[in-house]
């Protein structure tokens, strides 16, 4: 596949700009080729598993056909086969691209017989010198112009300069990120979506992004009851809200809003009276050895949040017979400088997207189902302090600063009663969706995405300061495209609305999109939440990607504080964070972006499978074999065609767009149709940091271990093998393709 296969926009140039764009053809470096590219979306992707979050937009699509010169690079003629015979003001006599000089004959075709007269041939000859002299003074000043002003310095797409990106990030200032945060934070406390949402849409268009537009849907929110929920000791008959405060009406007042924020969406609601039960982190060996001593049906687990996906978790819980749960995070499950034994919070039991239209995306005419809870268990999300009132712990950390985890002894009996409330409403939440048209793939995207701040938001400042960072790069890179450069590959930037209620906004516009994302989209970056502290970088990302960034998820992450997370800046005062955390980011946009191969390492994928099946694993030696076949054989794909492609004396550009159709689509091999509730799609993708090992394995595993049967934890080695297989057919059918290409075969 060549360049002249690229899917491009419609152009049409006027005359002025014709005579430019021959001048700046000129100046280019000799040797100059584009290179087209294709891509995938970071094997979370598309099925539209948004498990980093993705997505494009309702009317969008639309955007990605251009119809005016202004959005494009006039300096990059020799990239499109323009029909230019038809534009007739400005052409050169001599043809399109010449430059703008008159052939030796060109007078006498436009002027009439000279005199005999000698006084008049030597008039007639210094009117022509003058006009010469004044000519070749004005196209001095054109060329000084030109030089200056043009987009031609500019590094051409297709040949990188190592200077470009640091050009553009280098234009990113802490003082203009800090500006735009305190900007947005003032509309923190509004409780108006389209508000906010106009608020970035007018910068983002100010600052010259394209096409911005809003792209909006009615959902299904779960939202907390105007009053708040409680939990009652029976024994003594004490009433306590969420974050540990006693039920009384000054109590309420004082902490309104924040006892409304500690609730599990989704949950289903109602009024349990039970025991409660000590399940520690709900894992099977808690399970296993709970159920042999105690009769679980109808009662109230004490669940720590943590190890495993809550939503697992409690399906777990759900199957064992519980009727209702009480949700925490163990003080020593956090850094020792974190204080949260009041801190409410709130989780979400909604997998993604609209629980009422599962599926599919939620458009005018759209089938709702009626789902106002997503769980037959009250699930009640409660602070520290609140845990240790029930099993009569004062402290969590001893004098001598270790730390003691919160645990109800097992000869105690606690019983209490839960009462929980919510409410159900259709709600309008939106989206923001800008982007840059790519010049070489502009059928390509890279998008970025982040949060805005909703109606019931429980992220505090923090989309905030995801939405400046956003917006920094924005300036960054408009303040380029403004001078004529563009990346290869269109860059889409999105801010989600109702992403607490499990990622609505971003679920919704990839399922309205799901077939052109599925073949276009190259990668998703995520700035979600780019501040939770100050000391160290923890960037996540696929394994296909290793070379950029890699770190795992935590579970942690699953609860939403209302004030904890707000203190941006006492975190970040100078806002140097903010602006590393940018540039960083900005980087990884832009290699993606505009490098000529994407920046996807086959090796990777495969050094990931092979430490995923590291250790005392039972089972695996088949495993272990055919991830020796997918290194062979992602080597010699690595050697014999990623090698060359990223030597530009060994490029070959016809097939530069075959390569990075291969690499766009690695990862799906590890997509599994149907993952346990709350784990990726993308079994590459780890539990956590601390865990090297297929998560659908470990799911497994932990699965067997209170059963006789296998038959779970051979099915899930039935689907590593086949994604294992899957992968090195992949990559080896690339490889018969190349050569067939280098053999002259069809």
């Amino acid at each position: 596949m060549g360049e002249t296969e690229a899917t491009l926009p419609n152009m049409s140039l006027q005359g002025k700009k014709m005579a430019y764009q021959k001048v700046n053809a000129d100046q280019r470096a000799p040797g100059h080729s584009q290179y087209l590219d294709n891509d995938d979306l970071q094997a979370t992707a598309l099925d539209l598993e948004w498990d980093m979050e993705k997505e494009l937009e309702e009317s969008g699509f639309d955007q990605f056909q251009l119809d005016s010169a202004e959005n494009q690079n006039l300096g990059h003629s020799e990239t499109i086969d323009l029909d230019l015979d038809s534009i007739q003001p400005a052409t050169s006599p001599k043809g399109r691209f010449q430059r703008l000089q008159e052939e030796s004959d060109y007078i006498t075709h436009y002027t009439r017989s000279a005199p005999k007269s000698n006084r008049c041939n030597f008039c007639h000859l210094l009117k022509i010198l003058c006009i010469a002299t004044s000519l070749f003074i004005f196209g001095i000043f054109i060329g000084y112009y030109v030089h200056t002003n043009c987009p031609s310095d500019t590094p051409s797409s297709g040949t990188v300069d190592p200077q470009l990106y640091q050009e553009i990030l280098k234009t990113i200032q802490a003082e203009d990120i800090k500006k735009s945060f305190r900007n947005l934070v003032q509309l923190y406390k509004s409780e108006d979506d389209m508000e906010i949402s106009k608020k970035i849409k007018t910068q983002w268009t100010s600052l010259g992004l394209e096409d911005v537009q809003f792209v909006n849907y009615s959902v299904l929110l779960n939202l907390p009851d105007p009053s708040p929920s409680t939990v009652t000791l029976s024994s003594s008959g004490q009433c306590f809200h969420p974050n540990g405060q006693p039920c009384s009406e000054e109590a309420r007042k004082d902490s309104s809003q924040d006892l409304l924020y500690s609730y599990a969406a989704y949950s289903a609601k109602g009024i349990l009276k039970a025991e409660v039960i000590d399940v520690s982190y709900g894992m099977a060996d808690d399970l296993k050895r709970i159920r042999k001593i105690k009769n679980v049906t109808n009662q109230i687990a004490l669940l720590k949040l943590g190890k495993l996906p809550l939503l697992y978790k409690l399906s777990l819980l759900e199957k064992a017979g519980f009727g209702g749960v009480l949700l925490y995070i163990d003080p020593c499950d956090l850094p020792k400088t974190v204080n949260p034994s009041h801190d409410t919070f709130m989780v979400s039991l909604n997998p993604g997207g609209d629980p009422s239209t599962p599926g599919y995306p939620s458009v005018d005419g759209s089938f709702r189902q009626s789902r106002s809870n997503l769980t037959s268990l009250l699930v009640q999300p409660i602070s520290a302090s609140l845990v240790a009132k029930l099993i009569s712990s004062p402290k969590a950390r001893t004098k001598n600063d270790a730390c003691s985890p919160l645990e109800l002894p097992n000869n105690e009996v606690r019983v209490v009663s839960m009462q929980v409330q919510t409410v159900t409403k259709l709600k309008t939440v939106t989206n923001v969706v800008g982007y840059v048209m790519g010049l070489t793939s502009p059928d390509r995207y890279i998008i970025v995405g982040s949060h805005h701040h909703t109606a019931h938001s429980y992220n505090g400042q923090e989309w905030a300061s995801s939405t400046a960072i956003i917006t920094a790069f924005i300036r960054a890179l408009m303040s380029k495209v403004k001078r004529g450069w563009r990346p290869d590959r269109t860059i889409v930037f999105c801010s989600w609305g109702g992403t607490a209620f499990g990622n609505i906004g971003s679920y919704e516009w990839g399922e309205d999109f799901k077939k052109v994302l599925q073949k276009n989209v190259v990668a998703y970056i995520s700035i979600h939440s780019p501040l939770r502290g100050n000391s160290s970088l923890h960037p996540v990302a696929s394994p296909s990607l290793q070379q950029l960034v890699v770190e795992g998820p935590s579970f942690l992450s699953e609860a939403l504080f209302s004030t904890r997370a707000t203190k941006i800046e006492e975190m970040d005062p100078s806002f140097n964070l903010h602006e590393t955390i940018t540039k960083l980011s900005g980087e990884v946009i832009l290699q993606i972006a505009n490098e000529p191969v994407l920046p996807f390492n086959a090796i990777d994928i495969a050094l990931e499978v092979q430490n995923n099946l590291k250790g005392d694993q039972p089972n695996t030696h088949q495993l272990l074999a055919m991830a020796s076949r997918l290194r062979e054989s992602a080597e010699l794909f690595q050697s014999d065609e990623m090698r060359p492609a990223n030597d530009p004396k060994e490029r070959a550009s016809n097939r530069i767009r075959m390569l990075n159709d291969i690499l766009q689509d690695m990862e799906k091999s590890f997509l599994v149709k149907q993952a346990p509730p709350g784990f990726y799609r993308n079994i590459l993708y780890h539990l956590d940091e601390k865990t090297s090992r297929f998560s659908i394995l470990v799911e497994a595993w932990e699965h067997c271990k209170p059963l006789a049967s296998n038959e779970t934890l051979q099915e899930a080695l039935s689907e590593v093998l086949n994604s294992i297989n899957s992968a090195q057919v992949y990559f080896k059918a690339g490889l018969d393709v190349f050569r067939s290409v280098l053999d002259g075969k069809n």
